[in-house]
């Protein structure tokens, strides 16, 4: 059941009074949009975007209607999913079916979020694309990164299937009247699942686009929604233990005494379900200037100090080993006592459900007390039509170029800088960024590289974690382009504490495409890296954006070197023989 482990968090935090006095949680069960009438713009959004407070009790789609046909593709013969899609039409269903451990899977699932050419050969190098349903799916049914990739793996799947007979292997999942539904129509795919206009992405977890992808795993979805169905039940009760009370009020009341980012920590298969959480609180608070920071982490010994700026939520999930289960609670044992915490725990897939309804209930209250409607992302939009632009117009040139990182030769990176910070070399700019950092502020490195293949994402992490280790703030390594759905907007809209590293690099064997101004998947990347500097830059973030030659191990690794060597040298106050 819905609760919290610890008690330092069932005490009464004084917004709690508020939300309850206010009914806010039953307001929200009865999608009442006056909720957030503290502007006529932020009442008519919620108007037509609250449809998610009652998913699990009406649902919009039958469970049984999408398990007839997993099932009739099952016995076809069928035996990957593959996933196609961006933002919160992916990160939902990639919670719940790595969530659920693979080998218990009904198919085998993978998502393609990403526009990198080694990602799409890692997945599809690893399925029988003749026995891959293909599920693409998207809230508006023209996201550029799922059009993109649609027409790359359908050029595969022709090579081997006839195109008469291809797309029934096609799902689509996607709002009514969409440029994904008609196609699906015009084409005759297997099937289309249509989603509710007035449900969000990021809160369509019980939607059809949750749905759909547990059904391809194995999961039982009538028992999935019944489980949501209590916790809507729960939570629309305008009571102080009310699960999503309590951890709006633990959120806000910290905020408010200058303690704006949560760090999350949970076992390795949890982390999946910190993605989820760092999207919906991030992409629905992170605006006018405001927001509260969620921050994956995965070392506690980063918490032996109270460092006064954050909260730590935490989740006991389950783990393949007893030894992974003890070292996580012994890690636990590290964080400062005065440091404030929450604990949850979810032992099965199936519980995951609740948790997503709390969330959700949880979120929609924080914006209330925020003045923040938290259902719109206004910054997500503007770099989608930055990236269009460039795009159709051609990249900009960038700040300066350079060809080494110390010693190493890397080849000739691009190095764009923001009005923010100032340099006209790799060091002085890296140094410029990472000693701009100061207590209450929060470092992310947004990466557009693959995190396949030896070495990379290991010397992105290495980057991350000197940071945080050393300067004491929250540090986030984000996945381009997923991010710019998710983080992305707090990074562009919400209070200026953000110090951004953008990471981009040429493709080796780069893919083709035609869609629209997209000729190809490294050139969107590049394109989408460069449209967020251009949009942070304007909003006068301090960042830079490094375009490096390639993604190769070697050459991350050499960019985490000179970063332990920048912080080494912000720390002592001389230049070490790294840049020498």
């Amino acid at each position: 059941m819905l609760s919290c482990e610890n008690t330092k968090a069932t005490i009464s935090y004084p917004s709690a009074r508020m939300l309850v006095q206010n009914k806010v949680a039953s307001r929200i069960a009865a999608q009442d949009a006056s909720l957030y009438d503290f502007t006529e713009e932020a009442r008519h959004i919620a108007e037509n975007f609250m449809g998610w407070a009652n998913l699990a009790s009406s649902p919009h789609v039958q469970p049984h209607e999408i398990i007839e046909v997993v099932h009739q593709l099952r016995n076809e013969g069928f035996k990957h999913m593959l996933l196609i899609g961006e933002g919160g039409s992916t990160q939902a269903p990639m919670t719940i079916t790595k969530y659920n451990k693979p080998d218990e899977n009904l198919f085998d699932i993978k998502v393609l979020d990403s526009v990198s050419p080694t990602r799409i050969r890692t997945i599809t190098s690893s399925i029988n694309i003749e026995k891959t349903v293909i599920v693409v799916s998207s809230k508006s049914g023209s996201t550029i990164e799922m059009h993109a990739n649609l027409e790359v793996i359908s050029h595969i799947l022709e090579t081997y299937v006839p195109r008469e007979h291809m797309y029934n292997q096609f799902i689509a999942i996607t709002d009514p009247d969409t440029p994904l539904h008609k196609l699906a129509c015009e084409q005759n795919w297997r099937a289309c699942f249509l989603g509710q206009k007035n449900v969000g992405g990021r809160f369509s977890a019980l939607s059809v686009f949750g749905l759909v992808p547990a059904a391809f795993a194995g999961i039982d979805i009538d028992t999935f929604l019944s489980r949501g169905k209590e916790a809507e039940l729960t939570c629309k009760k305008n009571m102080l233990d009310n699960p999503a009370i309590v951890l709006a009020s633990f959120l806000y009341d910290n905020y408010k005494n200058n303690r704006g980012a949560f760090s999350f920590l949970t076992p390795k298969r949890g982390r999946v379900f910190g993605l989820w959480i760092e999207q919906l609180v991030a992409e629905s608070l992170g605006k006018n200037g405001v927001g509260i920071l969620p921050n994956i982490e995965t070392d506690t010994l980063l918490f032996m100090e109270n460092t006064n700026d954050r909260t730590v939520i935490s989740y006991t999930t389950k783990a393949d080993t007893w030894d992974e289960r003890v070292n996580f609670h012994h890690a636990l044992s590290y964080i400062h006592k005065n440091v404030p915490s929450m604990h949850y725990r979810i032992q099965s897939v199936i519980e995951l459900d609740e948790h997503f309804v709390m969330w959700e209930y949880a979120t929609a209250m924080l914006g209330w007390l925020m003045h923040i409607c938290p259902f719109d992302q206004p910054d997500v939009a503007s770099a989608k039509e930055a990236c269009s632009l460039l795009l159709k117009d051609g990249l900009q040139e960038p700040s300066f170029k350079e060809s080494f990182i110390g010693s190493f030769d890397m080849g000739e990176a691009l190095v764009t800088t923001s009005p923010a910070i100032a340099g006209t070399s790799l060091h002085d700019v890296l140094y410029a960024l990472l000693s701009s950092i100061q207590p209450g502020d929060y470092f992310s490195l947004n990466a557009f590289v693959p995190f396949d293949g030896e070495g990379r994402r290991e010397a992105l992490e290495r980057c991350r974690h000197l940071v945080a280790d050393s300067l004491l703030v929250p540090a986030c390594l984000e996945i381009g382009p997923r991010y710019l759905h998710s983080t992305g907007q707090m990074q562009k809209g919400g209070p200026d504490t953000g110090v951004f590293l953008l990471i981009s690099a040429d493709e080796f064997r780069d893919i083709p495409v035609q869609y629209n101004d997209v000729v190809s998947l490294g050139r969107l990347a590049h394109a989408q890296a460069m449209a967020d500097t251009s949009i942070l830059s304007q909003r006068g973030k301090r960042c830079v954006h490094i375009h490096l030659p390639n993604h190769a191990g070697v050459t991350l690794r050499a960019l985490s070197d000179a970063f332990n060597a920048i912080i080494t040298e912000i720390k002592t106050g001389t230049m070490t023989d790294f840049w020498k």
